[in-house]
């Protein structure tokens, strides 16, 4: 990654946190595999029915070693919620079973010792996990410095002009090239909420984007009502205090 670019990064994760600030972190980090099934049942889905798919296995089976002999049908039915029960199932199911097979317990301990790049070849070779999955993985669980690359970031990093690329794999591993230190976290998170908030698919909200002077995205939508727009940026924010 050159330079720049890199100082690019650095700029807008500082205009960013003087918008959003610093998002939450759990002092405890999720044990890795917790962490995995979650990030493979928020595939395509929301974060309330990812998070209550979740709650169900874990009720039937606090630890992972008693969903071994369950049939894939019972996993289904339990993480339906979450959609795509059948392939999400099966998904879990053969990641239980080659870590069984591992004689390692339910660690991912030949996950953690590896470098990012080969955790991230190692993990996507399981049915189920992709690039995306993996990285979450390693952001979350590991703290490892890399930023996953889902729907927002995606689309924000390529009209930032961070990145130009038309799929969201080569985007990650782009953007992941000496990405700068200690920032991934700050970064992935607030782009996320700058995506679903701001810089949404259609008609975003240039007029009040935060980061609209580091944007190279050609159909700025710069004739909102600003006001409009500020007024109910703000409301977002106040609702979450709330909350």
């Amino acid at each position: 990654m050159e330079r720049k670019t890199q100082n690019k990064i650095k700029r807008v994760t500082k205009i960013l946190v003087d918008k959003f600030g610093y998002p939450y972190r759990h002092e405890n980090l999720p044990a890795p595999l917790d962490m995995l099934i979650a990030t493979i049942l928020s595939q395509n889905t929301n974060d309330k029915n990812s998070y209550k798919a979740f709650q169900n296995l874990k009720r039937k089976y606090p630890a992972w070693e008693e969903a071994l002999s369950a049939k894939e049908s019972t996993i289904e039915n339990l993480v339906r919620v979450a959609g795509l029960g059948k392939q999400k199932a099966n998904a879990i199911k053969n990641l239980l079973d080659d870590l069984n097979s591992r004689d390692e317990g339910f660690s991912l301990s030949h996950i953690t010792e590896l470098s990012d790049l080969n955790a991230i070849e190692e993990l996507t070779k399981y049915d189920g996990i992709g690039v995306k999955t993996a990285s979450c993985l390693l952001l979350f669980a590991l703290d490892r410095n890399v930023c996953p690359v889902d729907t927002h970031v995606f689309r924000t990093v390529n009209r930032l002009g961070i990145v130009s690329e038309k799929s969201r794999d080569k985007t990650y591993f782009i953007l992941n090239e000496s990405f700068p230190k200690d920032i991934a976290h700050t970064f992935h998170t607030n782009l996320i909420r700058l995506g679903r908030e701001v810089c949404t698919p259609r008609n975003p909200s240039c007029g009040v984007c935060p980061v609209e002077k580091e944007c190279l995205f050609e159909e700025k939508n710069l004739e909102n009502k600003t006001v409009s727009a500020e007024r109910d940026f703000m409301l977002l924010d106040n609702v979450r205090l709330l909350n």
